[in-house]
C-alpha cells in the first residue's frame, strides 16, 4: 500500500456520538472479542508444525466487522496486528464483498498489497448470520519457509522482492469449504519443506474456522443490529481514550532520529527520522525526512511504518483500553513513497518488519522524550537477530528449514531496570527451548546465557542481551542472518550509557578463534548475509544487544550494584568503572560485551 497519509480523517460524528451501551455489556462484548482471538491463537499454537509457531508464537489473531474494521484483537505480535487493518481492507476492496461466501478462506502475503513482509501469511474467513455478512475472522503468521533464494526467505543480500520468496495476492485457498487444489499445488511446489508448510497453513486455516464460528455465535446472541451498535460503541470508547491521552501531551512538533547499520548490500548508516506534531487530541507522524529506500532489504512498507508508529504510542499510553480501529483513529502517518519508510515495488523489504519496525518505535520514543520525559525508556536492542538455516537432516534424511530469533535487553525505565533477554517490542514472541531446538535440528547448543555487562549503566540499568554458541552436527547447513545494532548501539536516556552491540561470529572447524562472516566467508556485511555453507564442527556465536541505561549511573544505589555483581549481571570491573563502586578483588578490565 502506497501513499502519504494513513488514513482516516477525523470523524467528528464518531467522537461526538453518544455511547448508549451500558458499561457491563460494553465490557462483556469487548472481552468476548479478545477471548475469541485468544482461543484462535491457542488453536493455532497447538496444531502448527513449526517451532516459530508452536514455541515462538509468531502469529496474531483478530476479528473484523463487515466493513473491514478491526473490532477485537488479543495480545499477540504488535507488528502483525498493526498491519492487519491494511491487509483486510485491501482484500475486501480487491475481491469485493460479494466475492465472499460461507466456507471461503482467503490467503494473502503480498507486502505491496497492504502487507508487512513476505513471510507473514494472512488468512481470513467470512462470518454469516441469516445469510448476512457480519464480519471476518483473521490470522497472520510467519511461515518458516517461503521459497526464494535462501532457506527461510530472509535473503539479506536481496536487491528485489522476487528473490525473497513467492508472493500471493488475495486468493481463495478454500472455497465453499473445499480446498482450491491449484493454489495448494502452487504453494507447496515452491517451498523446500512442503510437509511442514502444509501443516502450518492448515493451522492458520483452523484458527479462522474457529474464529468464524465464535463470531457468529456472539453476533447471534445479541442480534445483528444490536451487536453492530455495541461494537461501534466499543470503538468510540477506545477512540476517546486515545484522544484523551494525546490531549494530555503538550501541543508542539517533536523530532526523533535513529540509524540502521547497513542494508546488507551497501554500508550505512541509513537515517530514520520522524516529526511528530501534536494537535490537541490528534497526532500527525511525518517520516518524510527518512532516507531514500535502499538496495538491500531493510525497507519498510507503509503498513509497517504505520504499525510501528501506532505500536510506539500504544506503548506510551498509560492505562487499559480495548485496542481496535478506534485506538488508531487519532493517529495519522505520512511516509514519503520511495523512502525506507514507504518502499516502492519491487525493492526488497523482508527486514523492514523485523529490524526497521523496532528502530522506528525507538525513533518515536526519541521524539516523545521531550514532552513525556517520565514515560519514555532508553533504547532496547531493537533487532530480531534473525538467524535462518536449512538443509537435510543427517538422521532422518528429511529437509528442514527454521527461522530463529533471539531476545535482547530492553532499555532502562523511569521506574526500574530494563528486562533481560526479551524479544523486540514489535514481536512479543517466546524463546524456543534448547531441547526443542536440538531435537528438531542438527545443532548442539554449547552455551546459552545472559551477557554480563551488556546492559547500559544507569540509575536504572539496561536489560541484558544473551550469548548463544552452537555447533553444527551435519555435513552441511545453509545459514543466513539479518541482524542490526552491530554499529549503532542502543542509546541511553537521561544520562544513561549505551547498551552493548550485537554480533554474530563463526569458528571454522579447521581454524582457531571466532571471526566475523566477512573475514571467514567474504560476506558484504557482518550482520546481513545469505546462503553461507557451514560444515560439521563449525561453531557459531550469537550475541544480542543490551538495553540502554536510564539516568545517571552514579545515582544507582550501591546495594543495587552489589546485587548485580552477585548475580553476575555486572562485573566487578564494570562496577568500578561505570558506577564508581570499587569492590575487593576487582579485575583490571570489564568483561567482553562489545
Amino acid at each position: 500500500m502506497s501513499g502519504t497519509d494513513t488514513g482516516p480523517t477525523v470523524d467528528e460524528e464518531s467522537t461526538e456520538r453518544e455511547i448508549t451501551t451500558d458499561q457491563v455489556t460494553l465490557n462483556t462484548v469487548s472481552k468476548n472479542l479478545v477471548s475469541i482471538c485468544r482461543e484462535m491463537g491457542i488453536n493455532l499454537k497447538n496444531t502448527a508444525y513449526s517451532p516459530i509457531f508452536n514455541e515462538g508464537l509468531d502469529f496474531s489473531c483478530a476479528i473484523f466487522d463487515a466493513d473491514a474494521e478491526m473490532i477485537g484483537q488479543a495480545e499477540f505480535c504488535p507488528a502483525q496486528i498493526g498491519a492487519m487493518p491494511f491487509i483486510v481492507e485491501w482484500c475486501v476492496e480487491e475481491l469485493g464483498k460479494d466475492a465472499f461466501e460461507p466456507g471461503d478462506v482467503v490467503l494473502h502475503n503480498d507486502p505491496y498489497r497492504g502487507g508487512c513482509h513476505i513471510p507473514e501469511h494472512f488468512v481470513m474467513k467470512p462470518a454469516f448470520v441469516d445469510d448476512e455478512l457480519v464480519g471476518f475472522a483473521a490470522s497472520i503468521g510467519h511461515m518458516a519457509e517461503i521459497g526464494g533464494k535462501t532457506p527461510g526467505g530472509f535473503a539479506a543480500d536481496a536487491t528485489e522482492v522476487f528473490q525473497e520468496g513467492y508472493r500471493l495476492p488475495p486468493v481463495k485457498i478454500v472455497e465453499g469449504g473445499d480446498d482450491v487444489e491449484a493454489i495448494w499445488k502452487i504453494i507447496l511446489n515452491n517451498v523446500r519443506t512442503p510437509r511442514v508448510s502444509y501443516g502450518d497453513l492448515r493451522a492458520l486455516i483452523s484458527s479462522v474456522d474457529l474464529g468464524q464460528e465464535r463470531l457468529e455465535e456472539l453476533t447471534e446472541r445479541y442480534g445483528i443490529q444490536e451487536f453492530g451498535r455495541i461494537v461501534e460503541d466499543v470503538q468510540t470508547y477506545s477512540e476517546r481514550r486515545m484522544r484523551s491521552f494525546i490531549d494530555s501531551i503538550p501541543n508542539g512538533t517533536y523530532e526523533g532520529e535513529d540509524y540502521m547499520d547497513d542494508d546488507g548490500i551497501d554500508d550505512g548508516p541509513f537515517k530514520l527520522h520522524v516529526s511528530i506534531e501534536v494537535r490537541d487530541d490528534e497526532i500527525v507522524a511525518d517520516w518524510s525526512a527518512t532516507d531514500d529506500q535502499t538496495d538491500g532489504p531493510i525497507n519498510a512498507t507503509f503498513g509497517v511504518t504505520s504499525s510501528a508508529t501506532w505500536n510506539a504510542l500504544l506503548q506510551l499510553y498509560e492505562g487499559d483500553m480495548p485496542v481496535n480501529k478506534g485506538s488508531y483513529e487519532p493517529i495519522h502517518v505520512i511516509a514519503r513513497p520511495g523512502s525506507i519508510a514507504n518502499v516502492d515495488y519491487p525493492k526488497p523489504e523482508v527486514g523492514g518488519n523485523t529490524e526497521t519496525h523496532p528502530r522506528m518505535v525507538n525513533t518515536v520514543y526519541r521524539a516523545m522524550a521531550e514532552p513525556l520525559p517520565e514515560q519514555v525508556t532508553a533504547a532496547d536492542g531493537s533487532t530480531c537477530m534473525n538467524f535462518l538455516f536449512g538443509g537435510t537432516h543427517p538422521e532422518t534424511g528429511e529437509p528442514y528449514v527454521n527461522y530463529h530469533l533471539e531476545g535482547m535487553g530492553w532499555g532502562g525505565r523511569p521506574d526500574g531496570d530494563g528486562n533481560d533477554s526479551v524479544i523486540v517490542v514489535n514481536g512479543n514472541c517466546r524463546n524456543t527451548p534448547v531441547e526443542v531446538f536440538e531435537t528438531r535440528y542438527p545443532w548442539l547448543t554449547e552455551n546459552y546465557e545472559l551477557r554480563q555487562d551488556s546492559g547500559g549503566a544507569g540509575r536504572h540499568r539496561g536489560g541484558l542481551g544473551i550469548e548463544r554458541v552452537i555447533e553444527s552436527r551435519a555435513p552441511e547447513i545453509t545459514v543466513s542472518a539479518l541482524f542490526d545494532r552491530m554499529k549503532n548501539a542502543p542509546w541511553g536516556h537521561r544520562g544513561g550509557n549505551e547498551g552493548a552491540k550485537s554480533s554474530i561470529t563463526v569458528e571454522r572447524a579447521d581454524r582457531d578463534g571466532f571471526e566475523t562472516f566477512v573475514d571467514a566467508f567474504g560476506t558484504a556485511s557482518p550482520s546481513k548475509f545469505a546462503d553461507v555453507k557451514i560444515s560439521e564442527g563449525d561453531r557459531i556465536r550469537i550475541r544480542s544487544p543490551g538495553g540502554g541505561g536510564y539516568g545517571d549511573p552514579t545515582e544507582r544505589p550501591d546495594e543495587n550494584v552489589r546485587e548485580d555483581v552477585r548475580e553476575g549481571f555486572v562485573s566487578e570491573a564494570s562496577a568500578a568503572e561505570e558506577y564508581g563502586l570499587a569492590l575487593e578483588g576487582s579485575p583490571s578490565e570489564p568483561s567482553e560485551a562489545e
